[in-house]
């Protein structure tokens, strides 16, 4: 393979991989828009069962979006893997 075709096939993955960070950013942030909505609309009984129901959520929240982002550098790096030929999606 040509440094050109390198070039352009490690440009190719940036900004696939970019476009996957920028579509995981916009989830994130409707997602924790969602919950702040929910946790308003709930109406809890009491204020020491409104803390812990808003604990448990950010816990939630926290716990799905490291998830995510680790999905995303871990397709990150297959690709980039892939690109150089490293991966196991040789050809």
């Amino acid at each position: 393979m040509s440094n050109t075709q390198q070039s352009f096939n490690a440009g190719q993955t940036k900004g696939n991989t970019q476009a996957k960070v920028e579509q995981w950013t916009e989830t994130i942030q409707d997602t924790a828009n969602a919950a702040c909505r929910d946790s308003r609309s709930a109406g809890a009984p009491s204020t020491g069962d409104s803390a812990q129901l808003e604990k448990d959520q950010s816990a939630g929240f926290l716990q799905q979006t490291g998830e995510q982002v680790k999905h995303v550098a871990q397709d990150a790096m297959d690709s980039v893997k892939n690109t150089l030929g490293m991966g196991q999606n040789k050809k």
